[in-house]
């Protein structure tokens, strides 16, 4: 069994959402297409797709069905996470309400949370950028507002991956990596989130997977900072292959 991730996945399979990203450069003609075709040569039902967020146009819950009964048809085990896209994310209470109405057995969230998955341990949370030249926004938008609570979504998240890990330990007698998932990068380019890169040298992780930067694609797929590797899983930067990950 294999672990992959992709992030921004920007489905748009219902007609009434209809907001489809091929205005955005030659690389999104025919994604959906694209992606399906790339995850079906990949990924078997045994395996699990770690996915950090703008997964469907959706405004409501409701209306991701549609992208939701798309992802939960492709193989393999799906988990998923908030990006800044995700409007139609709701209380993971009404969420596995639905999925469990809609038969959607696939797909879990990752949110608050942590998973033993095959030779590591994965949690996360949305993140933000501090820097408001970072961040497009309507509004009046407190960043530093947004920033602490994230940053107590990620220690919650943290913590429960630490749990696993004991547990684990306990068990098995072995000490499983914790590997986070965002979907904003805390480290990019010129732009560092201080709070975040700190939280996660304080749990030691030492591999972080984050989406949301699209149309660059001459840069490295992995960089390191401070001794921590990042890397990028944006499904255009991918091409819209998932990406097999190696968590120990």
């Amino acid at each position: 069994m294999s672990v992959f991730a992709i992030a921004d996945l920007h489905l748009s399979t219902n007609a009434a959402t209809d907001k489809s990203m091929e205005v955005f450069g030659k690389r999104w003609t025919d994604y959906v297409a694209k992606l399906e075709k790339n995850w079906r040569a990949v990924v078997s039902d045994g395996d699990t797709v770690i996915i950090p967020g703008d997964i469907s146009w959706a405004l409501k819950l409701e209306e991701a069905y549609s992208d939701l009964d798309f992802l939960n048809k492709l193989p393999g085990k799906k988990l998923i996470g908030k990006g800044n896209h995700d409007f139609w994310w709701a209380t993971a209470k009404k969420m596995q309400a639905f999925f469990d109405e809609c038969g959607f057995d696939s797909i879990s969230i990752l949110y608050n949370n942590a998973y033993a998955v095959e030779d590591g341990i994965v949690c996360g949370t949305r993140g933000w950028f501090l820097e408001e030249g970072h961040q497009v926004s309507v509004g009046e938008v407190d960043y530093n507002k947004i920033v602490s609570r994230e940053l107590i979504r990620l220690r919650i998240s943290l913590d429960a991956a630490k749990k696993l890990q004991r547990e684990q330990l306990e068990s098995k007698g072995v000490e499983l990596p914790i590997s986070v998932f965002l979907h904003f990068p805390p480290v990019w380019l010129d732009f560092v989130c201080r709070e975040f890169v700190d939280a996660l040298h304080e749990y030691g992780v030492k591999n972080c997977y984050f989406g949301h930067i699209h149309g660059g694609y001459n840069v490295p797929r992995s960089f390191e900072f401070e001794d921590i590797s990042f890397s990028l899983i944006s499904s255009d930067f991918l091409n819209f292959a998932p990406q097999p990950l190696r968590l120990s």
